[in-house]
């Protein structure tokens, strides 16, 4: 890319006068990083300039470019804002001010920076998502701006090492993939997604495009044919239109063939890698076209969208039909104004066109509505880690629209229950739930709402108070921030000792589902930061500390950096380094069934490398030759380990077929099970599970709980019947 080509798209909207400063700016900044050299060998003009040409194709003011081609000049050339403000004014050096700001700040989650071996506080994590959202609020173009410098940045990736690859492509998979989405602005989400896929799962992409690329030529030839026959039948009815075909993108295909595959079906099944744009001048055209197409091809039912009507919060508009094109195969066409597509391909970013004196855009506000409200919600959030929450579900995933019964209309995050939608109407409605009807009918709390559900809440007149399973992570009661925070400060209302002896409970009983010792209260309670039982035994009962929260801490104390992978064909392996040594075979014990999460020790045998055992093991206990024992670590890893769980449970009609359900549900593979029935008429079911972690685990037990009849779950076994020597 070129400097001419910069200033030739900026001609396409730009008066000469605002080229001219463009023009200056590049001058400045060529000037300023003259000799400068970036890692991928290149000159560092090269990336302000891409940059620039980022922003300049979604048709960004000039103040934007001019702060683009600027933005590395006070961090790399000693350049201050004070003078980038008298060359260029203060709305250029505001800009610059606030990218070089938020260039600063890191966006690793805690668990990645433990595996990299570093350390980091999740609230510093959750105030620098909170000053970047802030600086949005004041001026979305610092976020544009910094997007199109992440996207240039994960172009060239491969210049720096693997662990720092890793490190950006999470971060921008996590915060700037959803963010742009949550703008609106398509042109840089599919790319930022596309190339943080690349890296963080290099061989599932480069499967998918050499699949892709296997039968390219005959799907663009199909795709040809088709729209030549849209358009002849669009000129037949006298209906002005451009059809064109679009790819999908390579993260859009590997989340639909994750949904095909737990079908049962493979990547040949997937009919949509293709599909059709109908542009047209105005709305009615949109749908004078939709009932043209399904004149000519049959729709497929269910498969309507209409999101013209009922606009996505992001602004997005369009017709979404799916249709039998020529009898069998399935093709999905997307139908919407030249004003649609522009806003859908560059979302909020498009407004700033208008800045330069065209005209207002009336919409702007709206679009942008989300921001101003979660600017509103941080101010009721008690600490930075709740409003990181808030911003990861409440906004940075896709909306449904419900309705109340008088028909007002409700957005909630998708996966929202009928207990989110009590609690954003009011708190004191959720407080007092007992129960809900969608589309008059009795649902449970944990139902997942619809577009277009029609919802009743049914309410007690005493002030009840919530339940405390409600913020049980595994149940799914509540999946909105904002509902969860009200639900803590009700708890947290509440009597301390209460909360104490309910918290006391609580961790006793996960402690007794992952077989933990009870002697580790106390360095559970410092892993939280807590010095006194009691504060954390409260933190546990108000809900500030969910069981989910401490399955997780157990599992990363566990999870350690930079792992050496050993791997047997015979079972499910893991990643473990043995200190001190290199490479050796290892094994899991068959006696105690160690998983990530555990505190495991190796035991060297005499002919088949080492096995893993977990530290209470009672084999290794008793072991006499501790010199055969040595240090090993868990580290990450794909793998499944087999878990030994035991159910008590009342004896019942259908109660086996309850507890499968669960278990297939949460994915996991069941290895064995056997049944032991009691005089008590009870029921004692043993399963062995393939499960990848505790905090798997500890999410599966907890739905088993809930299962009608259900009287505890648990794991089991630590090799305490199996006879003295550590076995294979």
């Amino acid at each position: 890319m070129s400097f001419n080509q910069l200033i030739d798209k900026a001609r396409e909207y730009l008066p000469p006068e605002k080229i001219a400063v463009v023009e200056d700016a590049y001058n400045y900044a060529m000037k300023a990083h003259e000799g400068q050299v970036r890692k991928s060998g290149g000159p560092y003009l090269e990336h302000p300039l891409e940059v620039a040409l980022t922003l300049v194709d979604l048709q960004l003011d000039t103040n934007s470019l001019v702060a683009a081609l600027l933005h590395d000049v006070p961090e790399n050339c000693g350049v201050s804002i004070s003078e980038i403000e008298s060359a260029f004014g203060s709305e250029v050096a505001k800009l610059v001010d606030g990218v070089t700001k938020l260039g600063k700040l890191s966006w690793q989650s805690p668990e990645e920076v433990a595996r990299l071996g570093g350390t980091v506080k999740e609230a510093e994590q959750a105030e620098n998502l909170r000053k970047m959202l802030v600086a949005m609020a004041e001026d979305l173009r610092v976020v544009f701006i910094k997007l199109a410098d992440r996207l240039h940045n994960m172009k060239t990736l491969f210049a720096l090492p693997l662990t720092k690859q890793r490190s950006i492509a999470l971060e921008t998979a996590e915060i700037y993939a959803p963010l742009a989405h949550r703008l609106g602005i398509w042109e840089l989400k599919w790319q930022l997604e596309d190339l943080s896929f690349r890296h963080l799962q290099p061989k599932k992409y480069h499967n998918i495009s050499k699949q892709l690329d296997k039968r390219r030529s005959q799907r663009e030839d199909y795709i040809t044919d088709i729209i030549l026959t849209l358009k002849k039948e669009f000129e037949r009815v006298g209906l002005k239109a451009e059809v064109i075909g679009r790819p999908k993108h390579i993260y859009s295909i590997y989340q639909k063939m994750e949904r095909y595959y737990a079908l049962g079906k493979d990547f040949d099944d997937i009919y949509d890698l293709l599909a059709l744009r109908v542009l047209v001048n105005n709305v009615s055209d949109c749908y004078s076209a939709l009932g043209t197409i399904h004149n000519l091809w049959h729709p497929l039912p269910d498969q309507f969208d209409d999101f013209i009507a009922n606009p996505k919060p992001n602004g997005y508009q369009s017709l979404h039909t799916t249709v039998m094109c020529q009898g069998i195969t399935p093709l999905e066409i997307q139908i919407r104004t030249y004003e649609m597509n522009r806003v859908a391909e560059f979302g909020v970013a498009s407004h700033w066109r208008y800045k330069e004196g065209e005209k207002t855009d009336m919409h702007f506000e709206e679009r942008i509505s989300w921001l101003r409200q979660l600017i509103e919600w941080h101010r009721e959030l008690s600490g930075a880690e709740e409003f990181l929450e808030s911003v990861k579900t409440d906004i940075f995933i896709d909306q449904v629209f419900v309705y109340t019964p008088k028909g007002e209309i409700k957005d909630l995050p998708k996966g929202s229950t009928p207990l989110d939608f009590a609690y954003r109407v009011h708190t004191d409605l959720g407080h007092r739930c007992i129960g809900a009807k969608v589309n008059g009918r009795l649902v449970p709390l944990n139902y997942q709402l619809n577009n277009g559900d029609v919802i009743e809440i049914m309410s007690t007149k005493v002030d009840r108070g919530p339940s405390r399973d409600w913020l049980n992570p595994s149940l799914g009661f509540v999946r909105t921030s904002h509902a969860k925070e009200k639900i803590r400060q009700w708890f947290k209302k509440q009597e301390r000792a209460d909360n104490i002896e309910r918290g006391r409970e609580l961790l006793e009983k996960i402690m007794r589902q992952l077989d933990i010792k009870l002697a580790e209260r106390e360095k559970l309670a410092k892993l939280f930061k807590y010095d006194n039982l009691d504060d954390f035994y409260a933190a546990i009962g108000y809900g500030g500390i969910s069981t989910h929260q401490i399955a997780m801490k157990v599992a990363d104390q566990q999870q350690q950096p930079r792992v050496v992978e050993v791997t047997t064909p015979s079972k499910p392996t893991s990643a473990v380094k043995v200190r001190g040594v290199g490479d050796l075979l290892t094994n899991l014990a068959r006696c105690c069934n160690p998983m990530p999460g555990d505190q495991i020790i190796g035991y060297i045998t005499r002919s088949r490398g080492v096995t893993i055992h977990r530290r209470d093991c009672y084999n290794v206990v008793n072991e006499e030759e501790q010199e055969r024992l040595v240090p090993v670590e868990w580290g990450a890893t794909d793998s499944l380990y087999p878990v030994k769980v035991q159910v008590q449970a009342w004896d019942r009609v259908g109660l086996m077929r309850d507890i499968t359900t669960i278990v297939a549900e949460e994915k996991i593979n069941i290895a064995a099970v056997s049944f032991i029935n009691n005089d008590d008429q009870t029921t004692s079911t043993f399963l062995t599970l393939e499960t990848a972690n505790l905090t798997q685990l500890s999410r599966l037990l907890a739905k088993i709980e809930g299962i009608r009849g259900v009287i505890s779950a648990s794991r089991i076994g630590n090799g305490a019947s199996v006879k003295s020597g550590p076995q294979n």
